[in-house]
């Protein structure tokens, strides 16, 4: 009933008033101080006691700035302000942030919420002050490493670069984790491949990709970022890259057994004084990356188990953009092979060929061509395919490099197919034939190897199951240049014959691969027609009309990767070559030399380029008038360099030596090489070719 009260209500409720004060000063989690009019401190409860690990003997009695200094708060006057505040308005004051550092282990700091009411007499005037305090410091924790997680999300792998995204996680770890931040990779990540998984196989060169030092950004790591390393056996790093189990050492000894005053990184670390460091191996997707190290040494408080787990979140995130930055580079790598870039210059086959290239990509396949300059003003032209799989790329790679490196010894067409059908075939390879492992097919290849010749306009084709090249005239007649093709590399019994033909001046040359016509009626059968059809209409450039060609013959786009390729020939005329035949005497040396001079001179040469081809051309003749037997051919060829070429009788090819101060010969190949930016030697039908070429302007200085 309103207004009455049940008996003995007035004892109970005062009863029930003490026994939740004894309960709020005696059990409760939270802080409690009790403050009179004058702000003197007349009740603490065993909580507040435990913020600092004060005896309440110590505490009572203290008046409210007494208290603030006893207890070390980073900014007391923010307290004060507060306090001030709730006496002259009443109105509270919730969950003010204040950091308060420990007596016993100064490093570790407590965070504490601090809540301020105002207390009132009967009569509602002010009798004094309670604050409630609560440690919030692993609440604090928590919220400071979700932040700090999102903006990993934002700011790790902001490009597809390895030491961008390196540098981003030094850069948002450091001071936030540790005091210095460093991440290597493996060197093959570097190169967008996986190291081998068992760490007895993997290739331990290691290189610096990121660092961040809370001494500043001007501040090197050791080693420097860029430079490459290898951790020893029985290091913490060595042994997190072999077991890839994250390592945290809370206390590092500056005479641990595996430090070592002689090595570098060692040293550094003893002389800064680093005390803590945690060890976490980056790993995205199967695949090991490297190593992230994170050390203390500027602020006093080790790491903890804790402090482990947010480097593993950091790390793993990490590893993952990183992992993305090695899958960029190797399919970027892979693309630039597949768009069918020129493994050379295009201005050092310019003299002999003007080139167009149009590719069109869909994912699969392996189709690729090179433009690769000869001896003589020569130029080859190679085109080749691989059958779809992973192993596509890979197999490519191989038959480009051997290709590129066979062509330097001059080795006609059917030679370097020969010898790349044995490379092929041999077991493991990547570009070998119908080898079966695991029920997959490895990859099988084909490939035609041309060689052009502007001065003769001799055109050399042998083919390796690849489709023949088509001839397209002046007036606009398409033609198939009839090639008997070969085995695919790596299968059948290696056997290339060689197509020689002359191309009339002006001509081009058509190259493709099979996936440009799998999608086309009749295939390869109405190609010369169409063709016809395309070129009737006149093009502002060579390079649109072969993507006018492209798309004709590949309306829709291809299901393995295709490509075109279109080669004006060009023809160097007798105002751009001579040649002399000489009497196999020494005499022919001082003949050859005055040729030389003349010609150079005829030719409006530079008094330097001319001095030093005289001074070529005479040491070449002198090696065959010495070792061959017969008449001398000299010919001099002027292209976009200047080439010497010497052709005797005699198969042997001489070697460069290097002759000591006391020798009486020796010198001649070496001074050509000096004078030269290459030089080799052309087998030939009977005997062989030495030539040299060189710039046509002069040496700078």
């Amino acid at each position: 009933m309103a207004g009455q009260e049940q008996p003995g209500g007035s004892a109970a409720r005062g009863e029930l008033g003490d026994a939740v004060m004894d309960a709020l000063f005696s059990q409760s989690p939270v802080g409690l101080h009790v403050y009179d009019r004058d702000l003197r401190l007349v009740r603490v409860n065993t909580a507040a006691r435990l913020v600092r690990e004060l005896p309440a003997d110590r505490l009572l009695g203290l008046t409210l700035d007494e208290i603030l200094g006893a207890l070390d708060l980073d900014d007391p006057t923010a307290v004060r302000q507060a306090v001030g505040q709730v006496l002259e308005t009443g109105i509270p004051v919730r969950d003010l942030r204040v950091r308060v550092r420990r007596r016993r282990t100064p490093a570790a700091d407590l965070v504490v919420s601090v809540s301020v009411f105002r207390l009132k007499d009967a009569d509602g005037g002010p009798l004094g002050l309670a604050a409630a305090l609560t440690d919030v410091t692993a609440r604090v924790r928590a919220e400071a490493e979700l932040r700090l997680l999102n903006d990993a999300a934002s700011r790790i792998g902001t490009t597809l670069d390895v030491f961008c995204t390196a540098a981003e996680l030094c850069e948002l770890a450091c001071p936030a984790v540790a005091d210095t931040v460093s991440v290597d990779v493996y060197d093959a990540v570097l190169r967008g491949q996986a190291p081998a998984a068992d760490a007895r196989d993997r290739d331990q060169t290691l290189r610096r990709a990121g660092f961040r030092s809370a001494g500043g950004r001007d501040r090197q790591g050791v080693p420097v970022v860029g430079e490459v390393h290898v951790n020893p056996p029985g290091t913490p790093y060595r042994d997190v890259l072999d077991t890839l189990a994250p390592r945290l050492v809370r206390r590092l000894r500056p005479d641990a057994a595996w430090l070592d005053p002689a090595r570098r990184r060692d040293a550094r670390m003893i002389a800064s004084g680093v005390h803590s460091m945690m060890l976490v191996p980056i790993r995205a997707r199967g695949v090991v990356l490297g190593l992230a190290c994170f050390y203390r040494w500027r602020s006093p408080v080790p790491f903890d188990h804790r402090d482990l787990r947010l480097a593993r979140q950091l790390v793993a995130l990490a590893g993952q953009c990183l992992d993305n930055a090695r899958l960029y580079g190797r399919e970027r790598s892979a693309a630039r092979v597949l768009a069918g870039g020129f493994s050379s210059a295009r201005t050092s086959v310019a003299t002999a060929v003007e080139l167009a290239r149009t590719h069109l990509p869909a994912g699969t396949g392996g189709g690729w061509f090179d433009a690769l300059p000869l001896s003589g003003a020569r130029v080859s032209l190679v085109a080749g395919d691989t059958t779809t799989g992973t192993a596509a790329p890979a197999a490519m790679g191989e038959l480009r490099a051997a290709i590129e490196a066979l062509s330097e010894l001059d080795l006609p067409p059917d030679e370097i197919l020969e010898r790349l059908h044995d490379l092929a075939g041999r077991p493991g390879a990547a570009a070998a034939g119908p080898q079966v492992d695991g029920g997959a097919e490895a990859p099988s290849a084909t490939c035609l190897h041309l060689v052009y010749d502007p001065i003769t306009r001799r055109c050399t084709v042998a083919s390796a199951g690849h489709p023949p090249p088509l001839l397209v005239r002046l007036d606009g007649q398409v033609e198939s240049i009839e090639v008997e093709a070969g085995p695919p590399l790596g299968q059948g019994v290696p056997r290339y014959p060689v197509t020689e033909c002359v191309l009339p001046e002006g001509s081009t040359l058509v190259i493709y691969n099979a996936a440009l016509l799998a999608g086309t009626p009749s295939g390869s059968d109405a190609l010369p027609d169409r063709l016809r059809s395309v070129l009737a209409a006149p093009f502002p450039s060579l390079q649109a009309t072969c993507e006018a060609v492209a798309a004709a013959l590949a309306p829709k786009p291809p299901t393995r990767d295709a490509y075109l390729l279109l080669a004006r020939t060009r023809t160097l005329g007798a105002d751009r070559t001579n040649a002399w035949t000489l009497p196999n005497s020494p005499r022919s040396v001082a003949l050859a030399r005055a040729r030389t001079t003349d010609q150079l001179a005829a030719w409006g040469l530079d008094q330097e380029v001319l001095d030093d081809t005289a001074l070529v051309v005479s040491e070449l003749v002198t090696n065959s008038v010495r070792y061959a037997e017969g008449p001398i051919q000299l010919r001099l060829i002027r292209g976009s360099t200047l080439v010497c070429e010497v052709t005797d009788g005699s198969n042997a090819s001489p070697h460069l030596r290097r002759a000591v101060d006391t020798d009486e010969n020796g010198r001649g190949l070496f001074i050509t090489a000096q004078l030269t930016q290459r030089w080799g030697v052309r087998p030939a039908g009977r005997g062989k070719t030495l030539w040299a070429e060189r710039s046509l302007t002069p040496k700078a200085g």
